[in-house]
């Protein structure tokens, strides 16, 4: 059984809520795969994980390059085994992955100022709430993230 978190973004965007989230993935030693909806996104996310001040730097890499299983967190577009390893997947703009059981913990990112993804989170915990997987929900807040009572994410 997979432990999936979802994580309602209302206080900012993604790349700004990003590099905490996989900062303690870091700490834990622990390794990630980041999915993405598309390859521009996937590279773009690439180029703004070298730019935040907190945490100053993350290790990472866009899969395909020779240096894959070395890297602490990988950024893709595709659904594949992960390349380094990782026990953690991060979702990211409405991916999905068909290796949900592959993962230890699986963090499910989404717009809460978008309706449309707002609705496809919803689907996604019904999706894993039906294959026994463990549900949490994560709201932004003020102090941080909060833990709401286990419900699927409201808009």
């Amino acid at each position: 059984m997979t432990e999936i978190g979802f994580y309602h973004l209302t206080r900012s965007k993604l790349q700004e809520a990003l590099p905490k989230l996989l900062s303690r993935v870091l700490d834990a030693n622990g390794r990630a795969l980041i999915l993405c909806g598309d390859a521009e996104r996937a590279r773009a996310l690439d180029a703004a994980l070298w730019l935040p001040a907190d945490p100053p730097w993350l290790p990472h890499g866009l899969a395909g390059g020779e240096h894959d299983a070395a890297q602490p967190l990988l950024i893709t577009d595709q659904d594949t085994p992960p390349a380094n390893g990782a026990r953690f997947l991060v979702l990211v703009d409405g991916a999905e992955s068909a290796r949900i059981d592959d993962y230890d913990r699986v963090l499910d990112l989404f717009d809460g100022a978008d309706e449309a993804a707002v609705a496809a989170a919803r689907a996604r915990w019904a999706a894993g709430k039906a294959a026994g997987h463990s549900l949490t929900y994560w709201q932004q807040a003020a102090r941080g993230w909060e833990k709401k009572a286990s419900h699927p994410p409201a808009s």
